[in-house]
């Protein structure tokens, strides 16, 4: 396989953004190309990530956005994996310049379904569940991780105090993130008083629905090194399914398709969760940033909680989890969060992250899922 590297990444703000979503789309794709010091034309090939564009009256993205930016000419491949479309996204960017098919390659994650309102948008996340089993019986996704974490509190002796934690500490840095869609800081007796979602579940257990694109460009290692001094190279990828009902599993508290992309992954950078310096998990509610964290091997089972309790996975801590604010804060647009991730990575990575920056940190990971884990993808990452 050809060395595969990031030369430049780019984001829209995440929220309610007014910006149709090929408007955000452009605008985080140029910021990307800025970023990598390149033209449009020298892009080769387009994966623009993507799950409710009908929402926004507009499917089949990929050409609209290699349009927008001058290249009609050039291919693009529109992929929808639920909420883990831009990993996917990028691990098919990824497949394609390491093979060799291409030299330098777009990747752009985008979706806006805030203007729709709460309940189409409610509406619209459901069809990304097994909905015979789950979304048409009424199975919401709170509901559903609801259900996780009442199985994790108990077969733990975790608390709801402990979810609380998680969230108060994506939002201390999410606060640090200036694109980042909720930055409030919060307490742990602000999340306890907050409306119950689905129990143990409170509102500010949940991450928002969010609008906002995010973009990177992936280039061969011969490409990033006469074009770029300031790039990043992609060591590991993996990635992983799991039964698509949460019901159809053995264990409700853990995600197979996270061990199974992570354990790829590793091998593949031939390295070990001790070896990373931070990660950008799926938070996309506080108890799956605590099974992540150790399907991920990051923490034992079970143990994730006392990570929390004793600040391990803050800034400073030995294993930071999400120092964007991760879904949590920063934000959920789904098509674009796996984008996302990589993109602060990148930033972590390459000395962009301001305030919220990793100290010392070489080698970082992200992790994205769709739905409650049904498919997974990994990746890892390394300073140069």
């Amino acid at each position: 396989m050809e060395k595969v590297c990031v030369i430049g990444a780019g984001s829209t703000k995440y929220g309610k953004l007014a910006d149709s979503i090929t408007d955000i789309a452009l605008q985080a794709s140029v910021d990307a190309i800025e970023s990598a010091g390149i033209e449009p034309k020298e892009i080769q090939a387009g994966y623009i990530s993507n799950v409710f564009g009908i929402a926004d009256k507009q499917v089949h993205l990929g050409p609209v956005i290699m349009s927008d930016l001058g290249i009609p000419e050039v291919p693009s491949l529109s992929i929808e994996s639920a909420c883990g479309s831009g990993s996917i996204s990028f691990r098919e960017a990824f497949a394609n310049v390491a093979a060799g098919f291409y030299d330098v390659v777009l990747a752009t994650g985008v979706e806006k379904v805030t203007h729709t309102g709460t309940e189409w948008t409610t509406t619209y996340f459901s069809y990304c569940s097994d909905f015979f089993y789950e979304g048409g019986a009424g199975a919401s996704f709170p509901g559903l991780f609801a259900s996780m974490a009442r199985a994790y509190l108990a077969e733990y002796k975790a608390t709801e105090e402990d979810l609380a934690m998680v969230a108060v500490k994506n939002h201390d840095n999410g606060m640090l993130n200036p694109k980042a869609h909720l930055r409030k800081k919060i307490t742990v007796d602000d999340v306890l008083k907050s409306a119950v979602v689905a129990s143990p579940l409170k509102l500010y257990d949940c991450c928002p629905f969010s609008d906002g694109a995010s973009s990177v460009i992936l280039c061969s290692e011969k490409f990033a090194k006469a074009h770029s001094k300031n790039y990043i190279q992609v060591i590991g990828s993996g990635r992983g399914g799991s039964p698509a009902a949460l019901q159809g599993r053995q264990h409700i508290t853990e995600i197979p398709s996270t061990k199974i992309a992570s354990q790829a992954a590793y091998k593949m950078a031939g390295i070990t969760p001790k070896d990373i310096d931070f990660a950008e998990v799926h938070d996309c509610f506080t108890i799956a940033e605590l099974v992540d964290s150790e399907d991920l091997g990051f923490f034992e089972k079970g143990k994730a909680v006392q990570g929390v309790r004793e600040g391990r996975t803050r800034l400073n801590g030995d294993i930071p989890i999400n120092p964007s604010g991760g879904l949590k804060s920063k934000g959920h647009p789904i098509g674009a969060t796996g984008i996302g991730q990589v993109a602060e990575v990148f930033d972590q990575l390459t000395g962009k992250a301001g305030e919220r920056t990793v100290k010392d940190a070489q080698i970082g990971l992200t992790h994205n899922f769709g739905a409650t884990g049904a498919s997974c993808a990994v990746h890892i990452f390394k300073s140069v």
